[in-house]
C-alpha cells in the first residue's frame, strides 16, 4: 500500500517521462562515452528543448545508417524484403515495444526496406520525444 506522497511522485515521474529520459540519457552516456559527461547531458537536454520547439527529432543512438544496416542483416540475400517475424524481430532489437501490426506489406508478408525504416524512425522519434507535451 502507496501513501499519497508515493503516489503523487509516480504520477509526477510518468508525468514528466522522467524515467523515459533517464533510461534515453543513461543510453546514450554508455553508448558514447564522451570525455566530458556532464557537458554531453547539457548538450542532449538543449538537444531536447530544440526538439520540442520545432517538432523535429529528438537525440536518439539510431539514425538511418543504423537501419539500413540492421535491415541488411535482416535481408542477407538482398530480396528487398523481409518478413513480419523479422521485422518484429528488427524493431525489437531496437528496443521498440509498440510495434505496428500492420505494417505496408504486412499482407503479402513482404515488408519494404522504406516501410521498415518509415515504421522504425515514427516510434525512435516519439520515444526519443521524452518530454511532457504542451
Amino acid at each position: 500500500m502507496s501513501t499519497e506522497r508515493e503516489r503523487d511522485a509516480k504520477e509526477y515521474l510518468e508525468q514528466h517521462k522522467i524515467f523515459e529520459l533517464m533510461d534515453n540519457m543513461t543510453s546514450m552516456l554508455l553508448f558514447y562515452r564522451p570525455e566530458n559527461p556532464k557537458e554531453f547531458l547539457i548538450e542532449q537536454l538543449e538537444l531536447l528543448k530544440v526538439s520540442r520547439e520545432s517538432g523535429m527529432r529528438g537525440p536518439n543512438l539510431f539514425d538511418n545508417s543504423n537501419l539500413t544496416a540492421l535491415y541488411g542483416i535482416m535481408d542477407p540475400a538482398n530480396q528487398k524484403y523481409i518478413s513480419f517475424a523479422q521485422y518484429k524481430q528488427a524493431l525489437t532489437m531496437l528496443g521498440i515495444k509498440d510495434i505496428n501490426p500492420n505494417p505496408e506489406g504486412r499482407a503479402q508478408d513482404k515488408i519494404s526496406h522504406e516501410s521498415f525504416k518509415a515504421e522504425a524512425m515514427e516510434v525512435l522519434m516519439r520515444d526519443s520525444a521524452t518530454y511532457a507535451k504542451l
